[in-house]
Parts: structure tokens; sequence; C-alpha cells
């Protein structure tokens, strides 16, 4: 499910089942992302899978990317794996107003 930078962070920050993924390159991560993120490269294709089959699938995953483009393929493939609550930042980290680390 996509949703906006307010309504995703609004909900985030509410939500005691929530899990952040972070779906870039570690280069990208390194370069600045949100705090307590958990990254899972998805141009890694094989390690990608692996990661997302190891996941809770009764935690709420809030997924983000550069753009929100390949946060949006990964909340897909996510929700045909099983895992039904996966929640797309649009815009992604580019446009993130919230908090960062390094």
């Amino acid at each position: 499910m996509d949703l906006s930078q307010e309504a995703w962070k609004s909900k985030f920050e509410a939500d005691e089942n929530a899990f952040l993924l972070d779906v870039r390159t570690p280069e990208e991560y390194d370069d600045g992302h949100i705090p307590e993120a958990t990254l899972l490269n998805i141009r890694d294709p094989q390690a990608f899978v692996q990661g997302l089959e190891s996941l809770d699938p009764s935690k709420n995953y809030y997924v983000y990317c550069r753009s929100g483009a390949r946060s949006a393929q990964a909340c897909q493939l996510m929700n045909q794996m099983g895992i039904s609550s996966a929640y797309n930042l649009l815009g992604g980290y580019m446009e993130w107003e919230g908090d960062s680390a390094q």
C-alpha cells in the first residue's frame, strides 16, 4: 500500500508492531538512512528474496527506497510472499523530512 510521507510517518510512529525496511543499496544506506532501518538490497535479487523469507509475516513493514519505485516493487513481492502489511513510502528517502542517521 502506497502512503504519503505524512501518513507513512504517523502510521509508523504509532505502530508497536512496526519493522522499518530500507531496500536501497549499501552505498545509498551509508550515505544516510532513517534511524533503525534494516537494509535489504533489492538489487541483489537472491539475497533479497532470502531476506524476505526470513521476515516475520505478522509484523507491519514500512518500506522505503530513494524515490519510491523500488520499495513499491518490494511491497508487491512481499504481498506475493504472504506479508500482507507492507507500506510503501511515496517519494522515498529523497523527500523524507524526518530524522536521518549515517
